[in-house]
């Protein structure tokens, strides 16, 4: 009973939080005058998100073309730090693929290998299926402190994460299985690199930017998980409506979503990707079904010839995808929470 009234408490005293800063909402944004980058990219998207009119204020985009790079910005330059969100997931994929290739983990290591979950539902899932979305993890922790984080999210324009490693896990031990079909999870994803972390002895922080960002040279790029790793001055972005978002960290969640990176990062991540040469590459590789004509890799999409993934937060979005039959691929980052994959398919040749 005592849990009950806390949490009503605070859902009240949210809900009085924002209608007292609903007072004071900023005008929302507009997409910025400010370009720079290839002329006639610039207008293709310009016009292009003009046919699609959401709230927008930066945005930063590159076809890749072969060898060839062209860029498209507003408001931002190749180095502008964004919120990736859930394209993090493809480089928690890589990592699961580089695992395997040292032989840290096996495709059908299962979490309570790994992870604390002694003989728990959750102990028994392997992790591809844990990157394929096949775990049965619901979309998020059911947790009461999740379910209260993420209704005050909504009112506040805040991080709905923030869980410690400990706290994770917690929820895992508690977790029912639905059926073994692919369900997008985000908890799936947050166990998966804690677990590869587990694994390699290692942070999932330090263990990113050690197999996929020095690699690949992505000096741009990290995954915070709480706000002070970030600078003072980090970007934030806007919600769908023109609210200033809180910027997302996620905590232990951060496998699932919580890289920021630039541009220029990105353009190298993609390119690799396009060309098989980055670390983890067979993460992009179809392994199960993902819906109606929808095939999965570890994390990475594929529908026809495109892999690709998006990603979203409270005040950013981002896209990203190739084709290697045609020897290209997309990025498009935004920060705020309009979607970009209509944009992103259109670029690429395929809408």
């Amino acid at each position: 009973m005592r849990a009950r009234r806390t949490i009503v408490v605070a859902i009240v005293a949210a809900i009085a939080t924002f209608t007292v800063g609903a007072v004071a909402i900023p005008r929302p944004p507009a997409l910025s005058t400010v370009t720079s980058g290839d002329s006639e990219l610039v207008a293709e998207v310009r016009q292009l998100l003009e046919e699609s009119p959401s709230v927008r204020d930066r945005v930063s985009v590159a076809v890749i073309d072969g060898g060839t790079v062209r860029e498209a910005h507003f408001g931002a330059t190749g180095g502008t730090e964004y919120e990736i969100g859930s394209v993090t997931k493809t480089m928690t994929g890589s990592l699961l693929a580089e695992a395997i290739d040292r032989g840290e983990v096996a495709a059908d290591t299962t979490l309570g290998e790994l992870l604390d979950l002694g003989t728990t539902p959750a102990a028994s899932i392997t992790l591809t299926e844990l990157a394929t979305h096949h775990s049965g993890l619901p979309r998020l922790a059911a947790s009461p402190g999740q379910i209260l984080s993420a209704i005050i999210s909504k009112l506040r324009a805040s991080d709905p994460y923030g869980a410690s490693v400990a706290e994770l896990l917690a929820s895992a031990r508690d977790a029912q299985l639905n059926e073994k079909e692919f369900l997008y999870s985000n908890f799936g994803f947050a166990l998966l690199g804690q677990a590869l972390a587990s694994a390699a002895d290692a942070d999932y922080p330090s263990l990113l930017s050690e197999r996929v960002f020095e690699p690949l040279g992505m000096t741009g790029s990290f995954a915070p998980t709480s706000p002070d790793d970030l600078a003072p001055d980090a970007p934030t972005g806007y919600t769908a409506s023109g609210r200033t978002s809180d910027p997302w960290t996620l905590g232990a969640d951060a496998p699932a979503g919580s890289v920021r990176s630039t541009l220029t990062d990105m353009v190298r991540y993609a390119t690799a990707q396009l060309h098989q040469t980055a670390p983890g590459v067979k993460a992009t590789f179809p392994h199960s079904q993902a819906g109606k004509g929808r095939t999965i890799g570890y994390a990475w999409i594929t529908t026809d010839n495109v892999t690709w993934h998006n990603g979203a937060t409270g005040g950013f979005t981002s896209w990203i995808g190739f084709d290697r039959e045609s020897e290209r691929a997309v990025v498009i980052l935004n920060n705020t929470a309009a979607p970009v994959d209509d944009l992103g398919f259109m670029l690429l040749g395929t809408s």
